[in-house]
C-alpha cells in the first residue's frame, strides 16, 4: 500500500509584529481585554504579497526534504486571501520553484484550506496520480481587515507554511481524516467585500465588513473539531491516549482548551502558539507543525492529531503518523525582502490605499 509521507516542512512569518498595545492605540481595546478573551498577545503583519510568503515557505520545505523544485509534480495552495483569483496562487509558486510540468491548483475552505489540501494531495499520491506534492497554507489577512472592528481586528495575522509529501511504502502521513461543513450556518462568518458579488458595484477591493458571530462560531468549532477527532480515531481503533501531540487550528485559546477537553487530550499534549501569531487562517496548523518540530515536540513515529475549523463553516481532523526524520535535510537561503516599517505603519499605508466609494455608488452595493 502506498502512503504520502511528509518529508519536508517550512514556515515564513513576516517580521513586523503587531502587539495588543499597538491595537489599543488604534481601537477601543486593551491587552487585558484581548488576552482574556483570545489568549493572543501579538500577530504578524506582512509587508509583501501572499505569493512571496508562500514561496519562501515552499523553498524552505523543499530544502528540508532535499528536493529540487523541478521534481515536484503537484502544488496545492490553500488560502482565502488570494493576491489574484485568476491566475491562481499555485501557478505562481510553480513558476518560482521551476516545477514546469507540475499540476497546480488552489483550495479555499478558509482556515481549513491547508488541511483539505493535505487530504487531496495525499489521495493523489496514494492512488498513483503523482509521486510527490507541495502543499501550502498561506494567508495575507491584513489588507482585507476592517481595522475599525475590534471584534475581528484583534484576532487575525499573516503567515505561511508548507509541507512536501512523497510516496512511501511505510505507514506514515495521513492515516485517516474526516472532512465536513456546517453549510446551514455559513452566514455566521462572512467577509463582505471579497468576491464577485461586489465586483463593479462601487465597492473597492479590500474595503470589507466582517460578519462574525463569535459565540456561534465557538460552539460550532468545538463541536465540529471534537466530533471529527473522535471519528478519525475510532476508524483507526485508536484512543485519545494514543495521540502524542494535538496540533489544532490556532484561532482562540478558549476554543483550543475546550477542544482539548472534549477530545480528552490533556493540554500538555496540545501544541499552542496562538499567543504569538493570532489566527493566520489556513497557515495556523502548518506553522504550528513546523514549530512543534523545531521545539522537539514531534518524535520519530509520533501520532499527531490535526483538527481544523473555518469559514463555510468547514471542519476536519487528520490523524497523521510522523516518519523517522524530524530535522531538515538542508536549509534554504530564501528570505523575504527586508522591512523597516513597524506593523502599525504598514496598516496605515494599507488604509491610505483604500478609498471609500461615493455615497451614490455605496447605495448600490450589497453593503447598503
Amino acid at each position: 500500500m502506498t502512503y504520502a509521507a511528509i518529508t519536508g516542512w517550512g514556515k515564513c512569518l513576516p517580521p513586523a509584529v503587531l502587539t495588543n498595545h499597538d491595537l489599543s492605540a488604534m481601537l477601543d481595546t486593551s491587552d487585558d481585554w484581548i488576552v482574556s478573551r483570545t489568549g493572543i498577545r501579538e500577530r504578524r503583519i506582512s509587508h509583501v504579497g501572499l505569493e512571496e510568503l508562500g514561496y519562501v515557505a515552499a523553498a524552505r520545505a523543499l530544502a528540508a526534504a532535499g528536493l529540487a523544485g523541478s521534481s515536484i509534480e503537484l502544488i496545492v495552495f490553500g488560502t482565502c486571501s488570494h493576491d489574484d483569483q485568476v491566475p491562481n496562487m499555485a501557478s505562481g509558486i510553480q513558476r518560482r520553484i521551476g516545477a514546469e510540468p507540475a499540476a497546480a491548483y488552489d483550495i479555499n475552505t478558509a482556515c481549513t484550506s491547508f488541511l483539505y489540501g493535505l487530504s487531496t494531495a495525499s489521495a493523489l499520491i496514494r492512488t498513483g496520480v503523482v509521486k510527490n506534492a507541495l502543499v501550502i497554507g498561506a494567508e495575507l489577512i491584513s489588507p482585507f481587515m476592517d481595522w475599525s472592528d475590534r471584534d475581528v481586528a484583534v484576532l487575525f495575522g499573516d503567515g505561511a507554511a508548507a509541507v512536501v509529501l512523497e510516496a512511501s511504502g511505510r505507514e506514515e502521513g495521513v492515516l485517516a481524516e474526516k472532512l465536513g461543513c456546517y453549510g446551514e450556518a455559513r452566514e455566521t462568518l462572512r467577509v463582505q467585500g471579497m468576491g464577485g458579488l461586489y465586483a463593479n458595484r462601487g465597492v473597492l477591493y479590500g474595503i470589507t465588513r466582517w460578519q462574525f458571530e463569535g459565540q456561534e462560531i465557538f460552539r460550532r468549532a468545538v463541536q465540529g473539531m471534537a466530533g471529527a477527532c473522535e471519528d478519525t480515531l475510532t476508524r483507526l481503533h485508536l484512543k485519545p491516549a494514543d495521540v502524542d501531540l494535538l496540533v489544532p487550528h490556532q484561532a482562540n485559546l478558549r476554543i483550543i482548551e475546550a477542544l482539548a477537553k472534549r477530545a480528552h487530550v490533556p493540554m500538555e499534549r496540545v501544541y499552542v502558539n496562538v499567543q504569538r501569531y493570532g489566527n493566520m487562517s489556513s497557515a495556523t496548523v502548518p506553522v504550528a507543525l513546523c514549530e512543534a518540530l523545531e521545539e522537539g515536540r514531534v518524535r520519530p513515529g509520533a501520532l499527531l492529531l490535526l483538527p481544523g475549523f473555518g469559514g463555510g463553516l468547514s471542519f476536519c481532523a487528520h490523524v497523521l503518523r510522523w516518519g523517522e526524520r524530524t530535522t531538515p535535510r538542508q536549509q534554504s537561503d530564501a528570505e523575504l525582502p527586508p522591512n523597516e516599517m513597524p506593523a502599525p505603519e504598514i496598516i496605515r499605508r494599507c488604509l491610505e490605499r483604500k478609498t471609500r466609494p461615493s455615497a451614490a455608488a455605496a447605495s448600490a452595493t450589497p453593503f447598503a
